[in-house]
């Protein structure tokens, strides 16, 4: 026999009725959510991570006459993105610098993402407990295993945004409302078309689920997906080529683009997720706890993990697109999921589990009380440690906010060129810079870069003449440091090269020096 209900969810929306009080705690635990993650993240930084690839194209849009060279590899992972230059556009109405608009942007992906875990959790758990707890978990930011996806990042990223307004289109789901889930998932996939892509599946086998009537649509605008993908891919713009040898050659730092290559651990790390799920759906089912719209939630993530296990053979097979849409992130949505059953399980199903076994509603009422507040306060307390581990220890110095570029000698140096170098200047530099000195020289300068190893890698995944030009390129180089003057000007006389940054003495032309580096002309 069925256990009695749970009782009927709190709907923590402000349309749901919250008092002032309310309000004002829901604000506030916004505020806790964004620090923790922030702090989770290592503090927030402009201009790092995937930032020096969105970065130059936002700023080739301003400006067309910059990086005339690095267009081709800098074009080739942002052909189906308009988010560049929709930012790009926007900073005309607005004209603010854009180290505003990305801080002003993760703040709204921060707050997305709170309100899009508040209305998910506020359907599928019973307590306010319950939800405080999802959403502290929320911040604990980490890598979805053997993955090119974290959770978090301590930067702006469309990826996070459009994984933000993707979680808002799952509670709409949950709240009867097809369209707008509909139009979040378009919204998603507007900003980044790999991240809303999978939001576009998950949601639209959601509601075939949960919406017969929406099946008809549902399968008419499939059927046009499909029709405009194969469209792409006769027209080029998306590959179903075979990576070569050469290819894959360059992305050897990538370990997360074949999962078909994974151990035991990282494939029973993932395939945990589907299990939790699944095995929850059920627990919740045979106590007639499932809500409306779960069943379509479950199906339609359960339904991602299914097609990554049938796009393996493709991706052993080195089918160029299937490589490229990464579709192990799906793993980082079943996360999401699981997360909110995990957090069941320990807040929300002790009054079940201690009813089932005869005991006295009191008591388990009570009981749920205590363990619902000591995991709340066990998750706050992880977070809020490991968050201060994170930023103080890890990153020693590093403050919590770093809104624009770092003012220190490579900031610079960069800031030199792009005063006192045409828009069209190629400079050489280490290839490990950005890693080294904290960011790409493609930021801090707005200038072609011979290699920056980390982005041109990660870039040359998506076209395989990016990929051997960086192979050119890094054996044409070979070791940076070991380069002597006549070398480097002979370099100069084959790829172009006008300048170069060092951080040692050559006997070279110096245009300009500060404490660490020195910039010396390579042409006559």
């Amino acid at each position: 026999m069925n256990a009695a209900p749970e009782p009927a969810t709190t709907d923590a929306s402000p349309r749901a009725g919250l008092s002032r009080p309310g309000m004002v705690i829901l604000a506030a635990g916004g505020v806790v959510f964004a620090l923790l993650a922030t702090l989770n993240c290592g503090g927030y930084r402009y201009g790092v991570g995937d930032q020096a690839a969105y970065i130059p194209q936002i700023l080739r849009a301003l400006d067309g006459r910059l990086f005339p060279r690095d267009s081709a590899l800098l074009g080739g992972q942002s052909r189906l993105f308009l988010f560049d230059k929709l930012l790009a556009a926007a900073t005309s109405v607005v004209p603010a610098s854009l180290e505003t608009w990305f801080l002003v942007l993760y703040v709204a992906t921060l707050a997305l993402l709170y309100t899009g875990l508040i209305r998910l959790g506020s359907r599928l758990l019973a307590s306010g407990w319950a939800i405080a707890a999802f959403v502290l978990a929320e911040t604990l930011r980490h890598r979805i295993t053997r993955t090119g996806a974290n959770t978090l990042e301590g930067y702006f990223h469309p990826r996070q945004l459009a994984f933000a307004i993707g979680v808002l289109g799952l509670g709409e789901i949950l709240r009867g409302r097809p369209w707008l889930a509909i139009a979040a998932a378009a919204l998603a996939s507007l900003v980044h078309p790999t991240t809303g892509l999978w939001f576009v599946g998950w949601i639209g086998v959601a509601l075939f689920v949960e919406q017969p009537r929406l099946r008809l649509t549902l399968g008419a605008a499939g059927a046009l997906g499909a029709v405009a993908g194969l469209t792409l891919i006769a027209r080029g713009v998306v590959s179903l080529d075979r990576m070569d040898d050469a290819w894959l050659a360059t992305l050897a730092g990538k370990d997360y683009l074949f999962p078909n290559q994974w151990d035991a651990g990282p494939w029973l790390a993932n395939l945990l997720y589907p299990v939790v799920i699944g095995a929850t759906f059920a627990a919740r089912r045979a106590r007639g706890l499932v809500r409306p719209g779960e069943a379509g939630l479950v199906a339609g993530c359960l339904a991602l993990v299914a097609v990554f296990l049938a796009a393996l053979p493709l991706i052993a097979g080195r089918v160029a697109l299937l490589v490229q849409l990464q579709v192990s992130r799906v793993f980082w949505m079943a996360d999401l999921l699981a997360t909110v059953y995990v957090i069941w399980w320990l807040v929300d199903s002790s009054p079940s589990l201690l009813r089932s076994f005869g005991g006295h509603a009191a008591t388990a009422s009570v009981a749920a009380g205590r363990r619902a507040v000591l995991v709340v306060a066990a998750v706050a307390v992880l977070a809020t440690v490991r968050g201060v581990y994170v930023l103080r220890v890890e990153h020693p110095g590093r403050p919590l906010l770093t809104v624009g570029l770092p003012a220190d000698p490579w900031t610079d140096v960069g800031a030199w060129l792009q005063r006192r170098t045409p828009a069209g200047t190629h400079v050489l530099a280490d290839p490990n810079h950005a890693w080294k000195f904290g960011t790409s020289l493609r930021v801090v300068a707005a200038r072609d870069v011979f290699i920056e190893n980390v982005k041109d890698e990660a870039m040359s995944m998506y076209d395989r003449r990016m990929a051997q030009r960086l192979a050119e390129r890094r054996l044409a180089l070979g070791e940076f440091d070991q380069r002597t003057p006549a070398d480097l000007q002979a370099l100069a006389g084959r790829f172009g090269l006008d300048v170069v940054v060092a951080e040692h003495d050559l006997t070279l032309p110096e245009l300009y020096r500060n404490p660490q580096f020195r910039v010396y002309r390579l042409t006559p």
